[in-house]
């Protein structure tokens, strides 16, 4: 495998950037399925592919979850394009015939509720982190965010799914005058280790 040249890596990392200020082009739905589509090919544990993603895109949808948006993210979250709903499926054992048949991977998990909930929360999560570089590669720019009524969320679109809210993403194409200076990460000598 090829080394990515410095444009791509600065397009997924080292030029991205959170965006809370949105330009009012719109992305369209083929877009989003691109990202999905390119999203759902990173790794998770047995393949257990537990994220799920709500597209909120329709002035319907945005008024369905504004009252669980705290104040701080109100105004971006309106103008954003679209904004996701990155849930966790905590029945997605129920997929894994389909996608890990060469083993009854089913068994491992039912019954087993502390498993299904670490298992859904972390494979979730990377999940996540593979949708907004899929994003990012594909053009887009991402605001992930807290700062909302998780129960809100999920009475609102999860009733009865099994799915439980986790995060928000908002989706479009970012304004530059509303980033904030770039806050400083840690460097390798104090995040890592080689042992």
């Amino acid at each position: 495998m090829s080394t990515l040249d410095h444009h791509a890596l600065d397009q997924l990392f080292t030029a991205a950037r959170t965006h809370n200020a949105w330009q009012s082009k719109a992305v369209d739905d083929s877009l989003l399925q691109q990202v999905y589509d390119l999203a759902r090919m990173g790794p998770t544990a047995a393949n257990c592919s537990p994220a799920r993603f709500v597209f909120v895109r329709s002035v319907e949808g945005k008024a369905k979850l504004k009252p669980a948006l705290q104040a701080g993210n109100l105004d971006k979250t309106m103008a954003a394009p679209v904004t996701v709903i990155v849930a966790t499926d905590f029945r997605f054992y129920d997929k894994l015939p389909l996608l890990f048949p060469h083993a009854d991977a089913r068994s491992w998990f039912v019954g087993n509720e502390e498993l299904i909930q670490t298992a859904g929360f972390r494979n979730a999560n990377l999940q996540a982190g593979y949708f907004i570089l899929a994003a990012r590669a594909l053009g887009l720019d991402a605001g992930p965010m807290s700062g909302f009524d998780n129960a809100a969320v999920d009475a609102s679109f999860f009733a009865d799914t099994g799915w439980k809210s986790n995060f928000l993403i908002n989706l479009g194409h970012g304004d530059t005058t509303g980033l904030y200076p770039r806050n400083p990460r840690l460097p390798f000598e104090e995040a890592c280790q080689l042992v």
